[in-house]
């Protein structure tokens, strides 16, 4: 189908609602570092500039400097499309006609197979405001236990992991000034330099001032050259490292044991268990030598302030909860949790991935953190929203296992999509695809006619991070201000006003606001009392103190920069200890398929690539997917730089160039994400799911590479 073009749009026609010079302090719309910027406005063009906000310390990347080149984009959407019948092409609507099909059509499968047959999927980049309408929509308008979103392939793991030590799960427990001035950063599964560059700077410091960093993965990364000690875990095995540098602080002598006796439980039965984990042993399973296992040991342990930092390398496998749980266990072992300048953090990924998973939009949630099948988190909620806690649903299911049950007979039969690509992003993607298609009504909101918004029935152009108001949450628990530059172009509304008429539609109109601030004060209501409390949080107090932390309960309360100083948020307030295993990767190498594949970013694009690959400087710099590929796999399968290599698992299969590099294992590939077509990483990735936290095993599962003639391959971005 050849794509509708625009009947408002394109670089002059766009600029047309902008008015004469303005600016605005903003963040910037990509990752969970939330970098500060000032956009400028003139009447037919937008610049950035850097700001001095104490996350980026007045730097940018690339993604941050070109960000404004989307707002005028000649491929942005500026009308809605509804395809009049299923084998018919996108056209042309009204905001009437659109609004009223997607209200009929849910009326109408509501009718035929009860609520549940329509589901909500949102995004990890929606503001908290449009993350809590979201989730009150499904339960509320909708009376629809099926709504999850894509932070469940991003965060999960180490959220539930954190939950289960600490009692509640904040990224980052301390404000990211504080790695600066640590003496030791263990880092698992991250490659920073390339996908939070401004937050490398926090590790120079550090490095500059004396201080060591370790850093865990498969590939020598960027962010790994910039390493004091690298450990080439082989993939998947980071459960088993985490537990043998546990074992050897034990027999070294490292442990805090006045830390461990007075702040947490449970050290024993861990203790009992790692003690297999002899260093040896541990060197056959991860490939990581013994001497690189004491120095690391060493390193953490003999530095005055020491963290741990995880990130989806560990935490995208099918027992990513148990690792995160594994490398908790050793920083309280070594005493760090909970004391000034050390800790253990998890660097949240999407750009609200922290705000976006306390709201509601999650399955198991409804908004402040709380349980939806807790009896009391249901009877405040319900009591804010003004109606019965027996009308609201119970959990619903996990990210892919409602992605996998679309259109099935016992399934949902209609989806609404906000802020999200993933028939590009879902593991299994083609399988995905499929079930997305079976659908009898797809309704999507964004900003491009992304993958996904091709396959709808309806697809509604939404504003974009310039054009509207809101909160954020980053990567460290400060809740940010988006503020607004300028109105969205002609035709084009913000998510929050196609909510809000869709519920109208549907009876529920006086239930739901347009207003961001409205519905802020009203989420501040919801989350009062909860693990994630904003109460006490206002617009006003965010622009006059660069962000406040949460929780913070009252709004003479002054936030909380650092958790758990005093004692953490289980009932004792002592943390958990939590015993784990390492297990194999659900597939595992065989003669057919004899390495593994490992997925991630670039430096120049952004999850799906739905936004970078509109924006021409980026995608000039990286125009087509690649896999990385170890010399000795090259040479015997006379695979040459630049050539045509198929990537294919049992599931699919993967069409991108060669690059061969010394800097990955010699049993392992790259491929990364931000590509749909034939270059789709996620045909090829497994989507067994953590038994925990439901966070599909992205990061290694078993392929054979193939070499292409030219002709054979079709690559497109």
């Amino acid at each position: 189908m050849k794509p509708p073009q625009p009947t408002i749009g394109g670089m002059v026609q766009a600029a047309d609602h902008l008015a004469p010079a303005l600016e605005a302090a903003t963040h910037c719309p990509y990752c969970a570092l939330q970098c500060g910027m000032v956009l400028r406005r003139s009447e037919a063009d937008v610049t950035v500039q850097p700001r001095n906000f104490p996350t980026n310390r007045g730097g940018l990347c690339q993604k941050g400097w070109t960000s404004a080149e989307l707002l005028t984009s000649a491929e942005r959407l500026t009308t809605p499309l509804a395809r009049p019948r299923k084998d018919a092409d996108l056209e042309p609507v009204s905001w009437a006609e659109a609004l009223d099909r997607v209200a009929a059509e849910i009326r109408r499968i509501r009718a035929a197979h009860g609520p549940d047959a329509v589901a909500v999927f949102g995004g990890g980049g929606l503001t908290n405001e449009k993350a809590y309408t979201l989730g009150k929509f499904a339960r509320v308008a909708l009376g629809t236990a099926n709504i999850d979103y894509n932070g469940r392939f991003c965060m999960s793991s180490a959220a539930a992991a954190g939950i289960r030590a600490f009692g509640v799960d904040r990224g980052l427990p301390f404000p990211l000034a504080d790695i600066a001035e640590a003496d030791a950063i263990l880092l698992a599964g991250s490659n920073v330099a390339e996908t939070m560059p401004p937050f490398m700077r926090y590790l120079t410091e550090a490095k500059r001032r004396g201080g060591a960093l370790i850093v865990v993965d498969p590939r020598h990364t960027p962010t790994a050259q910039q390493a004091t000690l690298h450990l080439r875990v082989t993939p998947g095995t980071d459960l088993a490292l985490a537990n043998g540098l546990l074992h050897l602080a034990i027999t070294e002598g490292y442990l805090d044991k006045d830390y461990i006796a007075r702040r947490t439980t449970g050290f024993e039965e861990v203790r009992r268990v790692v003690a297999e984990y002899w260093p040896e042993r541990t060197e056959r399973i991860t490939g990581v030598p013994v001497a690189q296992q004491r120095e690391a040991v060493r390193l953490l342990a003999e530095a005055e302030r020491a963290m741990i930092l995880t990130a989806r390398g560990a935490e995208q496998q099918s027992k990513g909860t148990d690792t995160v749980s594994a490398l908790i266990n050793l920083a309280l072992a070594l005493g760090l949790p909970g004391t000034p300048g050390s800790g253990y953090g998890c660097l949240t990924g999407q750009g609200n991935g922290q705000g976006g998973r306390e709201h509601g939009q999650k399955a198991d949630q409804l908004p402040g953190y709380r349980r939806i099948d807790d009896p009391a988190a249901r009877a405040h909620v319900a009591r804010v929203w003004g109606v019965d806690p027996d009308s609201l649903p119970g959990p619903g299911v996990s990210a892919y296992e409602l992605l996998d049950a679309l259109g099935t007979p016992a399934g949902p039969k209609a989806l609404l999509l906000f802020g999200s690509n993933l028939v590009v992003s879902a593991p299994h993607a083609r399988h995905v695809e499929e079930r997305v298609r079976s659908l009898e009504f797809l309704a999507v909101a964004d900003v491009v006619l992304s993958e996904t918004a091709r396959l709808a029935d309806v697809v509604l152009p939404a504003a974009q991070w310039a054009e509207e108001e809101g909160t954020m949450t980053n990567l460290e628990g400060r809740v940010l201000r988006r503020r607004r530059l300028h109105e969205p172009p002609p035709g084009v509304r913000t998510d929050l006003e196609i909510i809000a008429a869709l519920a109208a539609r549907l009876g529920h109109g006086a239930r739901f606001s347009a207003e961001p601030r409205a519905v802020f004060e009203e989420l501040r209501r919801a989350s009062a009392g909860g693990p994630a409390d904003y109460s006490g949080i206002t617009y006003e107090r965010i622009e006059a103190e660069d962000g406040v932390f949460w929780p913070c309960p009252a709004e003479d309360h002054p936030g909380t920069p650092r958790m758990f100083l005093d004692r953490f948020a289980t009932p004792d307030g002592r943390a958990r200890f939590v015993p784990v295993e390492h297990r194999e990767v659900a597939e595992d190498l065989d003669a057919a398929h004899p390495l593994y594949l490992t997925t991630g970013r670039v430096l120049h694009h952004y999850q799906s690539g739905a936004q970078t690959r509109r924006v021409k400087p980026l995608l000039d710099a990286v125009p087509e997917p690649f896999v990385q590929l170890h010399p000795d796999v090259a040479e015997r399968l006379g695979i040459a730089e630049d050539d045509l290599v198929r990537v294919v698992s049992r599931r699919g299969e993967a069409t991108a160039r060669a690059r061969i590099t010394d800097t990955i294992r010699d049993d392992t590939v790259f491929l990364p994400f931000h590509w749909g077509g034939a270059g789709r990483a996620n045909s090829v990735t497994n989507p067994a799911l953590d038994p925990t936290s439901r966070m599909p095993e992205f990061k290694v599962c078993a392929v054979r590479l193939e070499k292409l003639e030219q002709a054979d391959a079709g690559v497109a971005p």
